[in-house]
């Protein structure tokens, strides 16, 4: 028996999220329901990162066992040749016997983008977060400095979050304007609860219109409190860029089930 580790792209626009449901198309339901075509035997598929509706990735890692002598590069086609175009799979390799794509993982890189002006765009609705309001990147930045490190950040998961534990480690953040009006956010850590990244860019979005002070967010880790922090900003702004396996475990932050 093998173990082979994908690496999947997708655009969450029309897609019910990562993980099988029984009410709309998931990116797992896609390729697990390809994978048993091509190998010809019901195919569980891990990945590493339970993305929800509307969220896209292009760093998605995915493992599966097989015991059929198809070569990776067969893997790779037959799958891409079966699946819609909103998803593609653009790496296939063999795994060690050890790997699981959740709890290996050392760190994952998010990135949110923020279309940050009066008008709305056809362009990036599927891939923006419209803000119409200006936002002071310099207040961002000063609160997003305090979420650096490892917290306790109960206040920035959403109801619902089965995590065994609620401590994280954030690596960086950079907030970085980009052509075209765009706001890019992008955060390294060791894990993410749900919906974390997209809280935190809502309450850092909060910040940037001077509806909060830059040193509130202390206080809101502090507070421990859902109900103290920002708005959940939308989806679609949301891609994980990558997963990051270098050999070297987390500690209590460690990636687990609930993991966004």
């Amino acid at each position: 028996m093998r173990q082979v580790r994908i690496v999947v792209e997708y655009d969450g626009t029309s897609l019910s999220g990562w993980q099988r449901q029984a009410n709309g198309p998931t990116v797992q339901a896609h390729l697990e329901d390809a994978l048993a075509t091509l190998l010809q035997h019901d195919v569980k598929l891990t990945g590493a990162s339970r993305t929800d509706a509307g969220v896209h990735a292009r760093g998605q890692v995915a493992s599966f066992y097989t015991d059929r002598a198809i070569p990776l590069h067969g893997i790779r086609r037959g799958l891409n040749s079966m699946l819609p175009d909103s998803i593609a799979v653009v790496e296939a390799t063999e795994a060690a016997e050890d790997f699981h794509p959740r709890f290996s993982a050392t760190g994952k890189h998010y990135r949110y983008t923020i279309l940050a002006r009066a008008d709305r765009s056809p362009r990036w609705r599927d891939r923006a977060w419209h803000h119409p309001d200006p936002l002071d990147l310099v207040a961002m930045r000063a609160g997003a400095a305090v979420l650096l490190g490892e917290h306790d950040f109960s206040a920035f998961r959403a109801a619902g979050c089965g995590a065994r534990t609620t401590i994280r480690r954030i690596d960086h953040i950079a907030i970085t304007p980009a052509p075209e009006d765009l706001i890019v956010v992008d955060l390294h850590g060791n894990a993410f609860l749900r919906m974390m990244v997209r809280i935190v860019v809502g309450t850092l979005s909060e910040v940037g219109t001077g509806e909060r002070a830059p040193g509130q967010v202390a206080e809101i880790l502090a507070w421990k409190d859902r109900k103290k922090a920002g708005i959940t900003a939308p989806p679609q702004g949301l891609e994980l860029v990558a997963v990051r396996y270098d050999g070297v475990r987390s500690g209590p932050g460690r990636p687990g089930a609930s993991d966004l």
